[in-house]
């Protein structure tokens, strides 16, 4: 007997998420042996008092009776729930897979994120499917005769592994080491990435920067010189839209780098900059104080990192302002923005972002990196408010990442469903729609080396150099790499495909998960599989915004359904050595080892 499951709809409806003002149904089945229960829903708003709401009864069994209660939901904010039954000191608390359990001690409440009525995110994305490029690695459009300044180093032969030496030793070069990638060889290979059904490009930081990552911005507003001119990222884009594609943007607002136009700590600007110069227009940007290691604030310590303090006038018109930063790239032909460390970001500054963002189209896109549950994320003493409405349209899905790579390696897909579910039920619709799905990122090891690889173990950067799959090992690593593919593709949410997973290029942690694509390799094992799924989900609308309802999740099987309005789904994952055989809605599913199977119902 269930007593309560919120992921059931004869218990909650409607599922997951709320917009605000909604009527909420609760119904939960009480034993008969607690005859003298009086049920009360506990709901309590991060923050604020509990408030306890008597439970109606509606209906009885042999078994059980059951208490209904209709809740309409309160402002926007996150809220906790548990039943007491008002008899012994029982109450009703979340179990494994939202299965409610009776107990007396404290236990883990049930969440309601309550979202803005009005929140909407771009239905472009809705059915995108998303390459993220690290500019300098991808193509080399221009070759380049020489550097746009002379401490850069640059690798001719693009086969060479990344530089992994600290810059502190001698020849150092981590980071300094560029490819020469640049938007005329993105350009290039446009057609390329249409064919495998990609809609949207994520690129990583294009502003100057003094770093191969460019996370150390010198100046918003110019392109790194290596890269191109403003014209050529404009000539970019507006050929990737002509074939469909959109560009987003890595915005990088927490802090500078030292090196630059604002901070100017090495005086490569001249007379510019906070550091030098107590009179600087920019000096309102950083805090400086002895306290500091280094005499000011910066990110994590990193002396090349100085902090700005994004409640500083100052910056925050510089970046959000009419004609700022954000206008000044949309305007030039982007579609919107990823925020890096989007947690380190205060709530307004996010959602002063988003009026800009949105102010030159609806349709521009604002994602945040968050690492975990971005619904229940607290940073700087309060429970973070940018996924309800105001703020970011979505996020990049690291949950998600974690519960596919974890099952694909290991096969333990009930594991992976209690991964998975909590994100479904926790975001806004309209945030799971767009979220960014992903198996492997610049700040990951590369997908195939998660899956198959051997385990790091927190091993340094000369355990990892050079350290490769191969043989018979590498073409099983693809087979799992398929699997992940798959599920990014069929989970709610949208695919993204770092460049260079299409021909299973392999890397732990930066750099060497960094390399540079291998435009030789004629291996179409992977692209096939990324075009077939690229088709598939553009074929069927219950991948766009679709609902999600987990089948079955034994060993190392994982089966589950979309819905959509006019078609749905079954999707099965077998990362087991033995085919997998069953009959779902009177049809015969079958799933060889290793493989999936996408069957319409």
């Amino acid at each position: 007997m269930t007593i309560y499951n919120s992921l059931n709809a004869l218990h909650k409806k409607p599922f997951g998420a709320a917009k605000s003002d909604t009527i909420i149904t609760f119904s939960i089945n009480v034993p008969k042996e607690y005859s003298s229960a009086e049920p009360r829903l506990c709901i309590t708003k991060f923050g604020e008092t509990m408030v306890l709401l008597p439970m109606q009864k509606s209906g009885e069994c042999d078994a059980y009776n059951t208490f209904t209660l209709e809740y309409k939901s309160g402002t926007v904010g996150i809220y906790s729930y548990f039943f007491d039954l008002y008899t012994n000191y029982q109450k009703v608390f979340k179990g494994e897979m939202s299965e409610g359990y009776i107990a007396e001690e404290t236990g883990e409440e049930y969440q309601l994120t309550v979202y803005s009525a009005d929140f909407k995110t771009p239905e472009f994305f809705k059915n995108a499917v998303m390459y993220q490029i690290f500019p300098d690695r991808f193509c080399e459009g221009k070759i380049k005769s020489d550097m746009p300044f002379a401490d850069r180093c640059y690798r001719e032969n693009k086969a060479g592994e990344p530089y992994f030496w600290p810059t502190e030793q001698d020849d150092g070069k981590l980071n300094m080491d560029y490819y020469g990638g640049d938007f005329a060889g993105i350009e290039s290979k446009l057609d390329y990435l249409k064919e495998l059904g990609v809609t949207c490009i994520y690129l990583n930081p294009i502003f100057e920067a003094h770093a191969n990552h460019r996370y150390n911005t010198a100046d918003y507003m110019k392109p790194d010189p290596l890269l191109g001119t403003i014209e050529d990222f404009e000539k970019m884009c507006a050929a990737a839209k002509n074939k469909g594609i959109v560009v987003v943007l890595d915005g990088v607002f927490s802090h500078t780098g030292a090196d630059s136009v604002y901070f100017n700590k090495y005086g490569r600007y001249g007379d510019v900059g906070a550091y030098k110069n107590e009179d600087s227009e920019y000096r309102s940007w950083y805090d400086f104080s002895q306290d500091y290691t280094h005499g000011y604030r910066s990110w994590w310590g990193f002396e090349s990192l100085p902090e700005v303090d994004e409640n500083s006038p100052s910056f925050r018109n510089f970046i959000c302002g009419e004609s700022g930063v954000i206008d000044y790239w949309l305007q030039h032909g982007a579609s919107g923005f990823r925020l890096d460390v989007a947690d380190e970001l205060p709530d307004d500054f996010i959602e002063d972002l988003r009026i800009a963002v949105k102010r030159n189209g609806e349709e521009n896109l604002l994602m945040g990196e968050v690492w975990e549950d971005a619904t229940r994320k607290q940073s700087y003493g309060s429970l973070r408010r940018y996924l309800l409405g105001g703020g970011l349209d979505t996020v990049m899905n690291y949950p998600f990442k974690d519960a596919i790579i974890e099952f694909v390696r290991y096969k333990d897909a009930r594991k992976a469903a209690t991964m998975i579910m909590p994100i479904v039920e926790n975001y806004p619709k309209p945030a799971i729609d767009v979220a960014m799905n992903f198996i492997s990122t610049h700040d990951t090891m590369r997908a195939i080396t998660a899956l198959a690889g051997e385990d790091a173990g927190g091993r340094d950067r000369y355990w990892q150099s050079g350290r490769v799959i191969d043989g018979d090992k590498l073409e099983t690593a693809k087979k799992m790499l398929r699997l992940a593919l798959c599920m990014i593709y069929t989970l709610p949410g949208i695919p993204s495909i770092y460049y260079g997973d299409e021909i299973a290029m392999q890397g732990y942690t930066d750099p060497f998960n960094r390399g540079y694509f291998d435009w030789d390799n004629k291996d179409d094992m992977l692209r096939e599989t990324i075009k077939e799924l690229s088709e598939t989900r553009a074929a069927c609308e219950c991948f766009s915004g679709g609902g999600f309802e987990i089948i079955s999740a034994e060993n190392a099987v994982f089966v589950y359904r979309r819905v959509g309005k006019t078609s749905s789904s079954i999707i099965v994952i077998n990362a087991g050595d033995s085919d997998y055989h069953s009959l779902l809605i009177d049809k015969e599913i079958v799933c060889g080892a290793l493989d999936f199977a996408i069957i319409s119902v």
